[in-house]
């Protein structure tokens, strides 16, 4: 029964077992990396990942990383390489094999055909002295103590240790291509990284009914507009051009400041001459840092003559 069962003992033990696995790989660290990610960094074709069962798994996995951040990989199932599938193996190619004894026999037929077409193999496994250790032409050790599973049997520690060395030659291959930002959202323009670092401020630009006001208009008369606006403010126009903008917040300080005299002001004497102003070609990410940073909660989107096209808030940026 689950009540006898000390459930969370049982999870504390497994995370700290994988954990300790994970830690223990820095140990095994030598110069088998940096020669690994020199091929995988130098090869003309692509990275083919393969490994059977849970290996498979988590093959899968680091082939799909490498593929999302600039590393043309994909992953093959070792029995599928049998029926036909040898022929998208090409001598440009890498293979990274990877199994946890070293001596699983699907991946072993497999090193023949790698020798006689000079493809270089990279072996992933937590045995030295196994034959794919033996035989690849870099071996990268995943020794792990133990597995977390209660039994040492299922492949736990071993397949975490795995991944985490994947997540390795990945963030290596990431730095020496100078993959940045940008290029990850090229390569999701799905997720929301990618449309914030795509989209631009003339996609989600507000441009109907903008509130825009002469500079010399009374602070009695802007208040209504910005109440109006529903976004906060309004924005000064002088002889077509953006000559300032006021906020909600900049009219609460003027009526403090000002008291009975407040309604009779011009907007000009207390509005931000110098707003915060994009290009339609902005990128939502970049606006959103300069509202982080200047603590705005919309900009002005402008052309090149400062006539205004277009507003930008912050809920616009929430895509």
């Amino acid at each position: 029964m689950i009540n006898d069962i000390d459930v969370r003992a049982i999870a504390e033990h497994c995370l700290r077992v994988e954990a300790e696995a994970i830690s223990g790989l820095v140990s095994q660290l030598d110069d088998s990396l940096e020669r690994a990610v020199a091929l995988m960094h130098d090869c003309r074709g692509k990275v083919i990942v393969t490994g059977v069962g849970k290996s498979g798994h988590i093959g899968a996995k680091v082939a799909a990383t490498l593929a999302s951040t600039g590393t043309p990989a994909f992953y093959v199932n070792p029995l599928d390489l049998f029926h036909g599938d040898l022929g998208v193996i090409e001598s440009t190619d890498v293979v990274l094999a990877i199994s946890n004894s070293g001596q699983t026999d699907e991946l072993l037929r497999v090193v023949p055909y790698l020798k006689e077409h000079h493809v270089p193999l990279i072996g992933m496994t937590g045995n030295g002295e196994s034959l794919l250790a033996r035989n690849a032409d870099v071996h990268l050790m995943v020794s792990v103590r133990q597995e977390a599973c209660p039994l040492n049997l299922a492949p736990t520690s071993s397949t975490t240790a795995q991944l985490a060395m994947g997540d390795a030659l990945a963030c290596a291959l990431m730095e020496i291509r100078h993959f940045r930002a940008n290029d990850f959202a090229v390569f999701h323009p799905g997720g929301s990284l990618g449309r914030r670092l795509l989209t631009r401020a003339q996609d989600v630009m507000r441009t109907d009914d903008l509130p825009t006001l002469s500079p010399d208009v009374t602070l009695g008369e802007a208040i209504l507009l910005v109440s109006r606006s529903k976004l906060g403010l309004a924005v000064a126009v002088e002889n077509g051009r953006v000559a300032g903008i006021i906020t909600d917040g900049d009219v609460r300080r003027a009526m403090e400041r000002l008291q009975q005299d407040f309604f009779g002001v011009p907007v000009r004497q207390v509005m931000t001459r110098e707003p915060k102003c994009v290009s339609p070609e902005a990128k939502i990410s970049d606006i959103q840092a300069l509202m982080h940073r200047s603590l705005i909660h919309a900009v002005l989107v402008v052309d090149q003559q400062r006539h205004l096209i277009g507003i930008v808030d912050s809920f616009a940026c929430h895509i």
